[in-house]
């Protein structure tokens, strides 16, 4: 029975997807751990290190699917070994052959690549739902280039922006999310098979080549010098799940807050018979948002462990490694739950934009003080139309008035502005600076990073 939430059946989908969790299963860890032996046994034998038929042998016969997870299991209690007990079990399925399997390696090796094919399979996933993220924040850019909404900085209403600018933020971090996915894959998928102490001291001058042939047959690259004492790559690859997860919680964090009643701007998808509260039948609670921001503290924890694990004592141990048998799945399966979330959360929105132009109005013409500000010191100097703006701003503030009306009734400002030119600088549409502008300048660049299908660019 599971004991994780990760794999619980009522829950466990707020947490990872199917797919990830199948990855990092107990039967595909096992998968990809013959097959390194596999893949090991065929290079040692082309290269004359084993017999060729023992190779061949081994290659028919050794088969994850048929061994017995359980027997394994009690047998690794007994032996207190994680892998012995499964070369065992390889052993019987190859019969005479089974005495070539794990020839000149050590365990770290077999379990160290095996672990590399596991993220190898997550990243193929992970470059899909960022790519589909790209994609859906692009048509969500571009329709609400012009939307007109409040900007906030600090939580308070700043200046005014579109929702469009906002979108296109999110989306040029994600086309660099891209970019290190790309940068870290060779880094991250290389192998290691080197031995004992990583020297190839057990199949001596043929050793190097052993472990070339054998990771190309995987799909791996070689590593220059062993790397069990060098963890580095699996802290790269956390530090890069890091900054998604980081994007992806703030994002569902901002829409969270978008969606609060008193500011409703956004609603997340909603259908009908989707339950808000157990005893207030009016609720639509944000729940896929508050999913989608909730997991990245508890990624950030797990990666946590990976960046630990860099602290291997000597040529290796055990006590970094075990770390990352815990994180490294619950970091791929976190941030599958999260870009699954935001790829059905984005393309679903409900945008308020009467609420949008409600909420930007709502302080009366305040937000465009700077506006005023930088015209009017075109006729009296920046530093006294500032000051003269912020006096009229405090007023209509503490007074709840209108700011127009507060600047008009000042003597300097009336003589120097008229009423047509105050009510131009006022409209926020005037004052978005290059907003719309660079949506399409961000949506352009994300077209020609290369990350997404030449398919998606010519619709979008």
């Amino acid at each position: 029975m599971a004991s994780h939430p990760i794999d619980y059946l009522l829950i466990g989908n707020n947490f990872g997807t199917p797919e990830m969790r199948d990855i990092w299963s107990e039967q595909n860890r096992l998968t990809q751990q013959v097959r390194v032996e596999v893949a090991l046994a065929l290079a040692e034998g082309e290269l004359g290190v084993i017999p060729q038929q023992a190779a061949e042998t081994i290659a028919r016969q050794a088969d994850a699917s048929l061994l017995n997870i359980d027997a394994i299991a009690s047998a690794a209690l007994e032996m207190k070994h994680s892998l012995m007990p499964t070369l065992k079990a390889l052993q019987q399925q190859c019969g005479a052959a089974g005495e070539y399997i794990h020839y000149g390696v050590t365990t770290q090796d077999i379990v160290d690549t095996a672990t590399v094919l596991q993220l190898k399979q997550s990243l193929a996933l992970m470059v899909r739902d960022c790519v589909a993220v790209s994609e859906a924040l692009i048509q969500l850019a571009k329709e609400h280039q012009y939307t007109l909404m409040a900007g906030r900085t600090h939580g308070m209403q700043a200046q005014p922006t579109t929702f469009g600018f906002k979108i296109a933020v999110w989306l040029d971090e994600f086309i660099r999310h891209l970019d290190r996915l790309k940068q870290l894959t060779p880094r991250l998928l290389t192998g290691n098979l080197s031995g004992a102490i990583c020297t190839h001291a057990a199949l001596g001058e043929s050793g190097p080549q052993v472990e070339r042939l054998a990771l190309s047959r995987l799909g791996l690259n070689t590593p220059n010098i062993g790397w069990q004492a060098a963890r580095d790559r699996f802290s790269e690859f956390a530090s890069v799940a890091v900054l998604i997860s980081g994007s992806l919680g703030k994002i569902g964090n901002e829409l969270y807050n978008l969606m609060r009643s008193e500011i409703s701007e956004i609603e997340e998808p909603f259908s009908f018979g989707k339950i808000g509260s157990t005893t207030m039948p009016h609720k639509r609670n944000p729940a896929a948002l508050e999913g989608l921001a909730s997991l990245t503290a508890p990624l950030l924890t797990s990666a946590s462990l990976i960046y630990h694990s860099m602290h291997v004592e000597h040529e290796r141990d055990a006590m970094s490694w075990r770390a990352e048998w815990l994180a490294l799945p619950e970091i791929c399966i976190y941030l599958s739950a999260q870009l699954q979330s935001a790829r059905a959360i984005l393309p679903g929105i409900t945008v308020n934009k009467p609420r949008m132009l409600a909420n930007l109005q709502l302080q009366d013409g305040l937000l465009l003080s700077e506006k005023v500000m930088f015209e009017l010191g075109k006729k009296l100097g920046k530093q006294s139309a500032h000051h003269l703006v912020y006096q009229c701003a405090m007023q209509a503030y503490e007074q709840q008035r209108a700011f127009q009306t507060v600047l008009l009734e000042h003597p300097v400002i009336a003589a120097n502005v008229t009423q047509a030119e105050l009510e131009n600088w006022l409209n926020p549409a005037n004052y978005l600076g290059s907003a719309p502008q660079k949506v399409d300048e961000v949506i352009q660049f994300a077209r020609r990073s290369g990350h997404l299908s030449p398919q998606e660019e010519l619709t979008t």
